[in-house]
């Protein structure tokens, strides 16, 4: 029997301790994690706005993860054509899609090829929706403050930090 290859898809911006969770507990069930990273045109195409992270940025981040061995670019949702060209083993996703119609067609279609699908519990405290909106009332907060200097923009006249 040869190595067990594992996926682990998704967008992965305003990298989180929930995605770290996902990552973690998925490299403990296979022998190589491949992290699907979607593309900044997919991210668009599935929540309706473009990612805060560049696809560039985001895949240097995962591929730094010690318990991901490779990323690749989603730049499909349909999880069964990147299985076509990835050929992994086995699928992880939060336990917050499990149930969802669009997994449980994955589940039965998966079986039939002999992908097994795991679900991990979602990290409930933290998400990247969350972090988003909570950039948001920052900025928003007071507009006679100055923005934090991390937030402004780029620095003026320095290295970047």
């Amino acid at each position: 029997m040869g190595e067990r290859l594992g996926y682990a898809p998704g967008a992965f911006d305003l990298f989180h301790v929930g995605h770290l969770n996902i990552l973690r507990r998925a490299r403990g069930h296979c022998d190589r994690l491949i992290a699907g990273v979607c593309s900044d045109e997919l991210v668009v195409r599935l929540k309706g706005r473009p990612p805060v992270v560049p696809l560039s940025e985001r895949l240097q981040i995962v591929r730094s993860v010690r318990h991901v061995d490779e990323a690749f670019v989603a730049t499909v949702d349909d999880k069964i054509e990147i299985w076509k060209e990835v050929g992994f083993d086995v699928i992880f996703k939060g336990d917050d899609w499990l149930g969802t119609d669009v997994w449980t067609t994955y589940e039965t279609e998966f079986a039939r090829v002999g992908v097994e699908v795991v679900y991990f519990p979602y990290t409930v405290h933290t998400s990247s929706t969350l972090l988003r909106e909570v950039l948001r009332l920052l900025v928003q907060q007071d507009p006679s403050e100055p923005a934090p200097r991390q937030l402004a923009g780029p620095r003026q006249g320095g290295a970047e930090g």
